[in-house]
């Protein structure tokens, strides 16, 4: 875990003390409020549908227990007890009121958090993979790298207006885990021939209302030109990104407009003239950070427990979630623990405070005081001895956080939708909630196996539906809200954007057409080990899209 250093603090401190003074001015009337709204965005605060949402940053998705600790204890002083999960890695409170917001920021500070960035249109929280130091594909650790990226990142003076908002990703390993290709910019940490470590560089990719996947920009950059290069990259695109339409501003529109090869050609230009800068980095500098963060302590003698497999054999119920949620660590004897956030009758990504308490302890009990967000609503413990997984196993079960669903069909990622944002044009929630009681056998999503259906309630694409196995966009129609679906979208190693199956599926249809999708698949797949996507790529769209309109009354 990073721990801030006496810079790190003043900086955090400060801006509480100036969002405090400029909320307290603008209550006043002394701050119009269009001023004010630049403000509150680089802050975290928007104005949602029924009250604020302030945006809390979890830098590549890593949480201390006295974190999590204090989200719990803001979720009840001044929210209404809970918090939501993002598919950045980020947690979201959706009723708080606008004068209590800098309280809020000062107990964050308190504890090494803020919300800086996290919204404007500015370079947002830097993200990675969920299992980064505890994979076992792991080429290195890219969380330093990230925390490098995140320091040059913050409140950088040339970056601050930028013509739209800026998503960075890093991956370290053989499985990209961190949807790295759907990044503005995504690095890939590798080696090269010689066994140098540096960086495969991607650019362009991008949800929301024109989506696409990102172009490989850059074989390999060495080590020490991350931050050159990233300058220059985002160099380019703030001297060249249209700010005449929002809609055209993002950073893939002037790649697809420029051509890939032509803007690989003005990025190493301006790098050219910033390569040798103060930018290059030191070795130093990357070991100064890696200091920073904790070192663990792990236990040689984990590995000769035998009460985990003795578990794993007499109980069938933690079998099951043994199968789903755990997988190995890196360092024999060791477990990686998947904590669930999508219960059957739940909102995908949401926790309580009961929950994240219980989160707490339990990193501090069994996880070296650590938790992780991932980018599929849910929380990891990374670090669990395996003779402890089945106390930590008991613990979640009696708080609603061990439904042995990670990957499965019922482990949706699901926007807030009409439930809470102001841009949605319709409600995801209760979608997910009605695919939920559709798919309420566990036996039977085991024999459906992995699969992601991902929903978003309006264009922008939080939900990250475009990238889905099966995606759900949420629209508006007269007023009424329908929702377009689509197939065979991916965000891992072979990203690819989904197939629109056709016209827009009503509400009270959605879900059954979800279920006439599962049912081709099981029909046409040509073993258990053929997956939806490889299925779905193999026999193409015809069978899927009969299927879903058989009856016509599902689609107008």
């Amino acid at each position: 875990m990073y721990t801030y250093d006496s810079y790190d603090q003043q900086l955090v401190d400060e801006r509480v003390a100036q969002f405090r003074d400029q909320t307290q001015r603008y209550l006043a009337g002394k701050i119009p409020e269009d001023e004010f709204k630049a403000l509150r965005l680089r802050n975290g605060l928007y104005v949602q549908r029924f009250a604020p949402m302030l945006r809390i940053a979890i830098p590549y998705g890593l949480l201390a227990a006295r974190q999590l600790r204090m989200l719990a204890h803001i979720a009840r002083e001044y929210d209404k007890g809970f918090g939501h999960f993002t598919t950045r890695q980020n947690l979201q409170f959706n009723w708080p009121q606008l004068e209590r917001v800098p309280d809020i920021l000062a107990d964050l500070a308190s504890v090494q958090m803020h919300a800086i960035q996290t919204s404007g249109n500015c370079i947002r929280n830097i993200t990675s993979d969920h299992l980064a130091g505890a994979a076992r594909d792991e080429l290195v650790d890219p969380r330093p790298y990230c925390e490098l990226t995140r320091q040059w990142a913050t409140f950088h003076p040339e970056f601050n207006w930028l013509p739209r908002k800026f998503k960075i990703a890093f991956s370290a390993t053989t499985s990209d885990r961190a949807a790295t290709k759907v990044h503005d910019i995504g690095v890939h940490i590798v080696r090269n021939e010689s066994g140098e470590l540096g960086y495969a560089i991607y650019v362009g990719g991008g949800l929301g209302r024109m989506p696409m996947i990102a172009h490989r920009i850059r074989d390999f950059l060495p080590e020490l030109d991350l931050l050159s290069y990233l300058e220059a990259v985002l160099r380019v695109y703030n001297r060249l990104g249209r700010r005449d339409n929002i809609h055209r501003a993002r950073i893939k529109v002037l790649v697809k407009e420029t051509g890939p090869a032509k803007f690989a050609e003005m990025v190493e230009a301006e790098w050219a003239l910033i390569r040798d800068s103060e930018l290059r980095l030191h070795r130093e500098d990357i070991d100064f950070i890696k200091s920073r963060f904790d070192e663990h302590a792990y236990d040689a003698a984990a590995a000769a427990d035998t009460g985990f497999e003795q578990r794993v054999t007499e109980d069938p119920a933690f079998a099951a979630f043994v199968r789903r949620n755990v997988l190995a660590h890196r360092v024999d004897g060791y477990k990686v623990v998947f904590v669930s956030l999508k219960p059957p009758a739940g909102v995908p990504g949401d926790a309580s405070a009961e929950q994240m308490d219980v989160l707490a302890d339990l990193a501090e009990r069994y996880s070296f005081g650590e938790a992780r967000v991932t980018h599929d609503q849910n929380i990891v413990l990374a670090e669990v001895k395996q003779g402890d997984v089945y106390a930590v196993w008991q613990t979640l079960r009696e708080h609603e956080l061990a439904t042995p669903n990670i990957g499965l069909l019922t482990d949706m990622i699901c926007c807030p939708g009409l439930d809470y944002c102001s841009l949605a044009n319709a409600g995801s929630i209760g979608v997910s909630q009605d695919i939920n009681d559709r798919f309420d056998s566990l036996d039977h999503q085991y024999d459906i196996g992995d699969i992601k259906i991902k929903m978003s309630g309006c264009m922008n694409g939080c939900g990250h539906h475009t990238v889905g196995h099966i995606g759900i966009l949420g629209v508006d129609k007269h007023g009424e809200e329908w929702y377009q679906v689509t197939l065979g979208g991916s965000a891992g190693d072979d990203a690819s954007l989904g197939d629109r199956t056709g016209p827009a599926i009503s509400r009270a249809d959605i879900a059954e057409a979800v279920e006439r999708i599962i049912d081709v698949y099981m029909e046409q797949r040509h073993s258990e080990d053929e997956s939806f996507l490889q299925c779905y790529r193999r026999v193409g769209m015809p069978p899927f899209k009969a299927r879903i309109y058989a009856n016509e009354a599902v689609a107008a």
